[in-house]
C-alpha cells in the first residue's frame, strides 16, 4: 500500500489481503438521540508486510478517539472471568508470587484478572486508558493508573517502586499504533527476572476459520509467533513460552523476559517451524482470504433473506465490535434483523454503529420470541447458548455465522 510503513518494523513492502471498505468504529455505539448525526468512518484495509510478517490495518484512528471512553467491560463475560482466575492462580503458584510481589496488567480494564491477584494476598497495578472502566476496577480496589501504556509510563511507575515481577497484557497488542515503544515498556518496568504474559488473536487460526469480524479499527495488528518474536528481540525481550488457546477463536498466549535471562522453551522453536511450514513469510498463505470472506458472506446474506421471505422473525445477540464489523460489512441492517440483545447495561439503549440496530437485554428474547437470533459474539457460543437453553427450548434457534454458517 502507498505511502504506508509497518507499525512493527518500518518497513514498506506491505501488499493488501483484504479490504472491508469504510466503516463507522465497531464500538462507537449511538444513543438514540444522535440517530440524524453523521458517523464517522474510516478505511479497513488489510496488509502483510513482507519484511516482519506482521498482518495489520493501514489507518490508525486516534488512541484517544476508541479508548477513553468504552464500552466494553471484562466482567460480564463469565468465560473470560474463569479464563483470568485460572491464568492467575497457575502463575502464583509456578512463580511463587506473595505479598512482595507485584502483578501489573496493561489494559486492566475493570480489574476482571487482577482481582483474583489481589484475593490470593498479591499486590496489583492496573493500567486502564478508560476513565470510565478504571473507575469501577477502583471501586473494587485495583490500584489503577488512568494512562495508555508505553516506554515512558512504564519507565515513571519503576522509578515510583512499581517494578513488576508479572505484567499482563491480554488481547491489547493488537490496539498498540507505536508497538515498539509498547514492548520496550515491558522491558522498562519489569524486574530482572519478571515475565510479561502476553496473549493475542493467532493470525493464522483468523485466516484458517474466516474470522473476518476481528478486523476493526481498534485492532490493527494480526500477530504470529514469528512477528512478535521480531518485535521483541528489537526491543530487549526473548521469547521463553509458548501456548495456543482456544478463547476468541484462537488465540496465543506468550511469556517473554528480559534478553538473555533464560532460553526459549522446545514449545518456541516447534511453533517457530510449524509457522515457516505454513508459510508465514509469504503473501501466498493469506491470498485466498478475500474470496473466502466473499463465500461467508453469500451464504449468510442468503440464509437470512430465505428466513424473511418466509416471515421469520431475526434478532441478533450481541453488540460487539465483531458483530458490527459482520453486520456492516455484509449489508445486515434493520430490513433483516429487528434488534440486538447484550448482558452489558453500558450497551442496552444504545444503538449499533452504521446499521443502527437498538441494543436491548437479552431478557427480549424470552419476552418477544424472534424464531432466529444471529449469534455474533460466536466466540463464546457455548456460553450463551447454555445462557438461552430456556429460549431454546421453546423452539429458539440461533444462527452461527463463522467460520461457516450453521443453525443450531
Amino acid at each position: 500500500m502507498s505511502g504506508f510503513r509497518c507499525r512493527s518494523c518500518g518497513g514498506g513492502r506491505v501488499p493488501l489481503i483484504l479490504s472491508l471498505g469504510k466503516t463507522p468504529l465497531a464500538n462507537a455505539l449511538l444513543r438514540p438521540d444522535e440517530l440524524g448525526s453523521t458517523e464517522a468512518s474510516y478505511p479497513l484495509d488489510l496488509v502483510f508486510c513482507e519484511d516482519c510478517t506482521l498482518v495489520q490495518i493501514t489507518e490508525t484512528v486516534p488512541p484517544a478517539r476508541l479508548f477513553s471512553d468504552y464500552a466494553y467491560f471484562s466482567s460480564f463475560s463469565d468465560t473470560m472471568l474463569r479464563h483470568a482466575e485460572a491464568l492467575v492462580t497457575r502463575v502464583v503458584s509456578t512463580r511463587g508470587l506473595d505479598e512482595q510481589s507485584l502483578a501489573a496488567e496493561v489494559a486492566s480494564n475493570d480489574g476482571y484478572l487482577l482481582q483474583y491477584y489481589r484475593a490470593a494476598g498479591v499486590p496489583v497495578l492496573g493500567v486502564e486508558p478508560a476513565a470510565n472502566i478504571a473507575k469501577v476496577a477502583e471501586e473494587r480496589g485495583i490500584r489503577t493508573v488512568v494512562d495508555f501504556f508505553g516506554e515512558a509510563l512504564a519507565g515513571s511507575l519503576k522509578a515510583a517502586g512499581d517494578a513488576a515481577d508479572v505484567i499482563h497484557a491480554n488481547n491489547v497488542m493488537a490496539h498498540v499504533p507505536d508497538l515498539p515503544g509498547f514492548a520496550r515498556g515491558f522491558a522498562a518496568l519489569l524486574k530482572q527476572d519478571g515475565v510479561a504474559i502476553v496473549e493475542v488473536p493467532y493470525v493464522k487460526d483468523l485466516i484458517d476459520h474466516r474470522e473476518f469480524d476481528t478486523i476493526y479499527h481498534e485492532h490493527l495488528s494480526y500477530f504470529s509467533l514469528t512477528a512478535l518474536a521480531h518485535l521483541f528481540t528489537r526491543c530487549g525481550l526473548a521469547l521463553q513460552d509458548v501456548e495456543r488457546l482456544g478463547i476468541h477463536g484462537g488465540s496465543l498466549r506468550v511469556t517473554v523476559g528480559l534478553a538473555g535471562r533464560g532460553g526459549p522453551s522446545p514449545a518456541v522453536a516447534a511453533l517457530l517451524e510449524e509457522e515457516r511450514n505454513w508459510g508465514v513469510t509469504k503473501l501466498a498463505f493469506y491470498a485466498g482470504f478475500a474470496d473466502a470472506v466473499a463465500e461467508l458472506r453469500t451464504s449468510l446474506v442468503s440464509l437470512l433473506a430465505d428466513l424473511r421471505r418466509q416471515g421469520k422473525r431475526v434478532a441478533a445477540y450481541g453488540a460487539a465490535a465483531k458483530g458490527s464489523t459482520l453486520l456492516n460489512y455484509f449489508g445486515i441492517g434493520r430490513d433483516v434483523l429487528e434488534y440486538v440483545v447484550d448482558r452489558s447495561p453500558h450497551k442496552q439503549g444504545r444503538l449499533m454503529p452504521g446499521v443502527h440496530l437498538p441494543i436491548a437485554p437479552p431478557a427480549r428474547l424470552l419476552e418477544d420470541r424472534p424464531d432466529f437470533v444471529l449469534l455474533l459474539t460466536w466466540n463464546f457460543a457455548d456460553e450463551i447458548l447454555e445462557q438461552q437453553a430456556d429460549f431454546r427450548r421453546g423452539g429458539g434457534r440461533f444462527i452461527i455465522p463463522v467460520p461457516e454458517v450453521r443453525v443450531v
